[in-house]
């Protein structure tokens, strides 16, 4: 059975302000690009059956410095949320306007709504079983912190709203996998230097 890890990309100027950034092309920031570049002898001990990539510039930029940058194929389901008229502020922003706002229950006004997301992590999880055939193999993921909670969460069966339970920073490692048949998470949040 396939084992997803999950490598978030690295610090950005955004990320390290709290701001929502889901289409917006940020660049990594030097604390990110070492982020990214200590990824690389962790990873180096596998064979993935096939390494996915969210196609913008932070998450291929992580998979480059990584060392997987010779198996990565695009796929844009691994784009961060559209956070819509979210975009480049912090929660604490969106909650002087709507005190009760949530992500994962209320999705983004102009942009994309809990089911659109769901959808997205389906499809992203029958691609990276595709890529492994069936087979005990490992496929990694390269992309943003709030779909790849929303990948777990849909992963275990709780559906995107299962993302609001996991705290995922920048730069570390998380693997999804099975015990007997049941899917579960093998790790979480990893730092790569405790692998």
């Amino acid at each position: 059975m396939v084992e997803l890890w999950l490598l978030r990309h690295g610090a950005t100027e955004w990320a390290r302000n709290g701001r929502h950034t889901g289409r917006t092309d940020v660049p990594l920031i030097e604390e990110g690009e070492a982020e990214a570049l200590s990824l690389a002898p962790v990873l180096a001990g596998h064979r993935f059956a096939g390494v996915l990539v969210s196609p913008l510039q932070r998450a291929q930029r992580t998979c480059a410095l990584a060392g997987l940058a010779s198996q990565a194929q695009p796929c844009p389901d691994l784009q961060e949320w559209d956070y819509g008229r979210y975009e480049g502020i912090t929660t604490a922003e969106i909650r002087q306007q709507n005190p009760h706002w949530s992500l994962w229950r209320d999705g983004c006004p102009g942009g994309e709504s809990v089911p659109d997301v769901q959808q997205r992590c389906e499809r992203v999880i029958a691609q990276a079983e595709a890529l492994a055939l069936g087979m005990d193999k490992q496929v990694a993921l390269f992309a943003h912190g709030h779909i790849l909670r929303s990948l777990a969460g849909t992963w275990l069966g709780l559906g995107v709203q299962g993302g609001a339970l996991l705290s995922l920073a920048t730069g570390t490692i998380s693997v999804l996998g099975h015990e007997r048949e049941q899917r579960t998470v093998l790790r979480w949040n990893v730092p790569n230097d405790s692998l």
